[in-house]
């Protein structure tokens, strides 16, 4: 596939072992495997405090949330991995988003660096839903609160504890074909937005 894209990809959670990492892991070298550029970014690597608006307005947005911005602002397409806590985002990704929407350089528009990117939003989760219930609230928060353009497909990995293989992919070879057509998509509306 020949693409101006490139793809960043991450999830919702900073432990280790987690599902939802598997899953921006593999979305990344499916990317690279089919000719799209692609980068892998772990939230942990970007640790920030709680929100706080007083905080913002004593000391302005931590170091990571501005480092965060600028690689966001590398790339043209953004998929999200989602883990499910109590069917919403897990509390480290809405902390995330808030702290990028404060992100905001000298003359540039409020929430720039989510509309002029295209997202698509995935999950994967030892239930049986796979974490779809996540991408909901991920879907209302990128949507309405910040603007984004959000594929309408997305992904959903249920039973995820038996879904990886050892070489990362997924054990379900028709699950991991419609993965790649996502991030194929994926790729396309970026191209097309980014020219």
């Amino acid at each position: 596939m020949t693409t101006t894209a490139k793809l960043l990809f991450f999830a919702g959670s900073a432990r280790t072992g987690s599902h939802n990492k598997k899953l921006a892991q593999l979305g990344a070298m499916i990317a690279e495997v089919n000719g799209i550029p692609a980068t892998f970014l772990d939230l942990g690597d970007y640790a920030m405090p709680i929100y706080n608006g007083e905080l913002e307005a004593s000391e302005g947005p931590p170091e990571n949330a501005k480092k965060l911005k600028t690689v966001l602002e590398a790339h043209t397409g953004v998929f999200i991995a989602s883990p499910e806590y109590n069917a919403s985002i897990s509390p480290l990704l809405k902390n995330t988003l808030d702290w990028l929407s404060r992100v905001r350089a000298k003359g540039e528009a409020p929430l720039e660096v989510f509309k002029t990117r295209v997202f698509a939003v995935g999950s994967a989760s030892p239930g049986g839903m796979g974490g779809l219930r996540s991408l909901i609230t991920l879907r209302h928060v990128l949507e309405l609160g910040l603007g984004a353009l959000v594929l309408p497909d997305q992904f959903a990995v249920p039973r995820a504890h038996d879904a990886f293989g050892e070489d990362g992919h997924l054990t379900n070879k028709e699950a991991q074909e419609r993965y790649k057509l996502l991030i194929q998509k994926l790729a396309r509306a970026a191209h097309v937005l980014h020219g």
